[in-house]
């Protein structure tokens, strides 16, 4: 059985565990405060699930989570997150991060900032552009008309494609933004951003969206 290690157990990364746990992985789940602090939440999600240090959360994974505030990506277990698919969930908040120079400028994306921090991992954007709440109550069966649409984007195949079948398994459509780079475009305060949509309708928000919002 595959194991989803969660690096991150806010709003974000506790909902992704319900997704990864109905799908049938094991998931091994890490905060900035301890795993012992984690027990309410285990609890909730039940004997599939455990809690973790960062880097033991990292290290469990076959494919792992990053859903942590963007200034604290520095801080990851880069060794233990080696040669993995790592989904990246983060936006730039600068009221919370501060500002970043690149970012502020177009000239990189969040997602690349982590590449950056994880160079041998395989980073692909994940579940940035969805409230939280919304993961596991919006989702539908596959064929569903006007069924929700999720972006994704990422210079790794694989990744991209177990992204896209983790999509499904949670109930949404899926639309391929195309490599890192591209990722600015679902990023916070563009019209793709925390809206529902269906697939043209994400294509559409995608292709109208500005570098600076």
């Amino acid at each position: 059985m595959s194991t989803l290690g969660i690096i991150g157990a806010g709003h974000i990364g506790s909902q992704i565990a319900r997704v990864a746990i109905a799908d049938g992985y094991d998931v091994v789940i890490a905060n900035s405060r301890g795993p012992e602090t984690l027990a309410g939440l285990i609890e909730d999600l039940g004997p599939r699930a455990r809690a973790a240090t960062a880097s033991d959360a990292a290290a469990a994974a076959d494919v792992a989570v990053v859903t942590i505030p963007l200034g604290r990506i520095d801080d990851l277990p880069v060794d233990e997150l080696a040669g993995k698919i790592v989904l990246d969930t983060n936006n730039y908040y600068f009221e919370r991060d501060g500002h970043i120079d690149e970012l502020d400028r177009g000239e990189t994306t969040t997602s690349e900032l982590l590449q950056r921090t994880l160079p041998t991992s395989r980073v692909v954007k994940a579940f940035n552009h969805i409230g939280a709440p919304d993961i596991t109550t919006t989702g539908s069966p596959a064929g569903t008309p006007d069924r929700r649409a999720l972006a994704t984007a990422g210079d790794d195949a694989e990744a991209v494609d177990f992204v896209m079948r983790l999509y499904d398994a949670a109930g949404f459509d899926t639309v391929n933004v195309g490599p890192l780079s591209e990722s600015w475009r679902v990023e916070r305060d563009r019209p793709a951003y925390v809206v529902r949509q269906n697939a043209d309708e994400l294509r559409a928000n995608l292709a109208i969206a500005n570098r600076l919002p």
